[in-house]
């Protein structure tokens, strides 16, 4: 709610000096079942009033969201030569995919401010609300330190290429293991680390044929869906004993 209002406020300011035009390569991503990643182009111009003269140091931020799940992050240690959950922090708010990038460092194009106000690093993405865990910001590092390492979550500073001040892309990885849904692809412009134009679109991520087909059966058939695959593993075991015993002799 803090972004949207944020992002209001931006929108409702008087006529802007620069604004962004978007293009993407893809209007969605069909998932298959030989997915095995892909990548989205984003690009995009940034149209200027020619009357009025620009100043300041100009920042692209490009970020890209998966659907927002709730997820309990546990601590192990060992206890009595076994491992066992000792804490647990529950994220009320974290994107199953979440990829920032930039023209610059963040940090250099956006002030704290308004990353507090916009959350748009992957730490202010992730939300926490009412956690008593001492210390519950580490179990925020570590889930983005195990996303990260699938791929789920990345940071791409200079990962957008800005030309002329006037045309700007950014090339996004996609790994195999995306989560289906609509994913909201949003677009910052800023000048002295103060955003001046915002713009949003929707990719939708799907699973098709085979997928899609296996996925409203085992959710919707599940009585079905598990009598299936019992015949499959009968028929596979029966197979693989008919060829075993086909070998011996």
């Amino acid at each position: 709610m803090i972004r949207l209002l944020a992002l209001l406020m931006v929108l409702a300011m008087p006529a802007k000096a620069e604004e962004i035009v978007l293009g993407l390569s893809r209007d969605e991503v069909a998932i298959t079942a030989t997915f095995e990643g892909s990548e989205i182009l984003i690009f995009g111009a940034i149209k200027r009033d020619d009357s009025t003269p620009i100043e300041g140091d100009l920042g692209v931020i490009v970020t890209v969201a998966g659907p927002d799940h709730p997820v309990v992050v546990r601590k192990k240690d060992r206890r009595f030569g076994i491992w066992v959950n000792t804490e647990s922090v529950e994220v009320d708010v974290a994107p199953t995919f979440y990829a920032v990038a930039t023209n610059r460092p963040l940090q250099e194009i956006l002030t704290f401010t308004e990353d507090l106000n916009t959350r748009i690093s992957t730490q202010r993405a992730i939300r926490s609300v009412g956690s008593t865990v001492e210390g519950a910001e580490r179990f925020t590092q570590a889930l983005i330190r195990i996303r990260a390492g699938q791929g789920l979550y990345q940071t791409l500073p200079e990962g957008v290429w800005v030309e002329e001040e006037a045309l700007f892309r950014t090339l996004i990885p996609l790994p195999a293991n995306l989560t289906e849904g609509d994913y909201k692809a949003e677009i910052y412009l800023t000048r002295d680390k103060q955003i001046v134009d915002f713009y949003a679109t929707t990719i939708p991520v799907k699973k098709v044929g085979l997928e899609r087909w296996l996925y409203n059966l085992a959710h919707e058939h599940a009585f079905w869906y598990g009598l299936m695959s019992l015949s499959i593993a009968i028929a596979a075991g029966w197979g693989a004993s008919a060829v075993f015993t086909l070998f011996r002799r």
